[in-house]
Order: C-alpha cells, then sequence, then structure tokens
C-alpha cells in the first residue's frame, strides 16, 4: 500500500505542488490540505503516515517566520499531531516548514517534551534574502529521510535560516546524532562558517536537524526545488561534459530524491 503523504497548506506557503510531486515520483500518494481543513475536521491527521510543512511564506512571516502558521496549529490541532508522532509516523519541515516545526517545539532531545522549543533560526548574518545553490554533507545521525545520502547540491531560499541553541543543548544535539546536515564546499569540505558555502551564518554549519526518535526531520534547503538535475544551475556544462564523453546524463538528482524515497521505504519495510 502507498505511504498517504498530508502536504500542509496555507495561506502564504508556495511550495506544496513541488513537494506533492516529490513524494509521488518515489510511489506515495499526496494531498494537499489547507489547514483549515484540518481545523474545521473535514481532513483528519490520523488518515496519513507523513506530514510534510513545505516552504514559503506563511501569514508573510509578519511575526517571524513559521511563527503564525504554528500558533494557529498549537491552538487547533496540537493534541492530533502528538497523537500522529506517537504512532510512528513521520514528519519532514523544509525551509519555512522547518520554522515552523522549530516554534512547535517538535526536536526533542532526550528527556525532553514535544512543545519545549530549544532552537531558533535567526535572520541571516547579512540580514539578506538568500537564494542560491550550496552544498550540504549529511552528518552521521538517526535520521530516517538521510539513509545512504552523502552530499548534496541544493538550493537555499530564505532570510531567516541562521540555526542556534545555546552550548548545552548544542552538546546534547551531538551526543544524541541529531544533527542531520551541516553546509560545506564543494569538495565536501567544512564551510566553517564563511560565506557564501555558509550562507546564513548558522552555528557549526547546521542546515537540518531530526528529533530524538530521528523520525521527524527539520531543513532549510529546497530539496523539493532540485529533483531533476535540469534544475541544477551547472547541467548545460554538465550536459556538454557528459555529451563529450559519450555519457548520458540522468534524470534525476538522486541524492535529493532520495530524502523523500527513505520516507516512503521507512513504511513499506
Amino acid at each position: 500500500m502507498k505511504p498517504k503523504v498530508l502536504i500542509m497548506s496555507g495561506y502564504g506557503i508556495n511550495c506544496e505542488a513541488e513537494s506533492a510531486h516529490a513524494f509521488e515520483l518515489v510511489d506515495a500518494k499526496s494531498q494537499i490540505v489547507h489547514i483549515n481543513d484540518l481545523i474545521s475536521k473535514k481532513v483528519k491527521l490520523s488518515d496519513f503516515q507523513i506530514i510534510m510543512f513545505p516552504g514559503g511564506f506563511s501569514y508573510g512571516d509578519d511575526t517571524g517566520s513559521g511563527n503564525a502558521f504554528a500558533n494557529k496549529l498549537k491552538n487547533n490541532l496540537w493534541l492530533d499531531l502528538i497523537e500522529f508522532i506517537n504512532s510512528r509516523k513521520l514528519i519532514l519541515g523544509i525551509c519555512n516548514g522547518f520554522q515552523v516545526m522549530v516554534h512547535l517545539g517538535l526536536f526533542t532531545l532526550p528527556h525532553t517534551f514535544y512543545g519545549q522549543r530549544k532552537y531558533a533560526l535567526l535572520p541571516n548574518t547579512n540580514n539578506r534574502y538568500e537564494c542560491r545553490w550550496i552544498y550540504i554533507k549529511t552528518n552521521p545521525s538517526k535520521c530516517i529521510f538521510t539513509k545512504d545520502i552523502d552530499m548534496i547540491h541544493i538550493p537555499v531560499a530564505h532570510g531567516e535560516g541562521r540555526f542556534y541553541c545555546d552550548q548545552k543543548i548544542l552538546k546534547k544535539l551531538k551526543h544524541n546524532n541529531q544533527i542531520v546536515f551541516r553546509y560545506c564546499n564543494a569538495k565536501g569540505q567544512k564551510a566553517k562558517g564563511f560565506y557564501p558555502f555558509n550562507p546564513n551564518g548558522a552555528l557549526e554549519d547546521i542546515a537540518g536537524i531530526c528529533d530524538k526518535s530521528g523520525r521527524l526531520m527539520g531543513m532549510m534547503p529546497h530539496p523539493e526545488r532540485a529533483i531533476y538535475l535540469i534544475n541544477d544551475p551547472e547541467f548545460h556544462l554538465k550536459k556538454e561534459i557528459a555529451k563529450n564523453k559519450g555519457e548520458k546524463l540522468p534524470k534525476f538528482i538522486n541524492s535529493n530524491l532520495k530524502i523523500f524515497k527513505n520516507a516512503v521505504e521507512y513504511f513499506k519495510n
């Protein structure tokens, strides 16, 4: 049976179609649902196996990126969401979705509970909206979504993506293997905070984390916008190089598609 994926929608979110398409490509059944339809019980969270909070600018980010959307969800759907999590299901948040999950306090540590916020995604250090392709490298972790992934070429598009937490929390994240992705250069070497390899000044180059179970992940870069190789800004160069070598380029950027495939395989296995 195909796992059902709830693509969360609402005012200002704009990556629903790409997100739904990515999951459809790896044999899941996607449904884009407005948060109001969940609140009114037209659709139930319990009918799905995966929730995805997509990117965008929910409620215009007027009260901080992801904050208003997180509050609306927490005030109306919190018990349903906790029941969903306790059913050993999966949640993925990308960019604005990551921001929503941070506000909701979904990235638990050992001996902490859902709803306790421990992190922040602050304005980029250059105080500018960053829209560029960067590299990230997986960090050894317990995360379901990152199995068999090494390094990824991927776009970012955000103004508030600078991951931050205090040193005590950072130590626990490291100890429990919950740091999922780190920014790096094209050779896979640590960005060490240097721009543009680290596009926002994130603490220790952190681009994504997971909760203590490894079933909930958030990341700032956008894999759903980089599924096809033709999306890559270096596509035409790679095409000519492959042509000269008599080789054929793959259709997909498999490392990015693998994030969605891993989620689907979690249920099929």
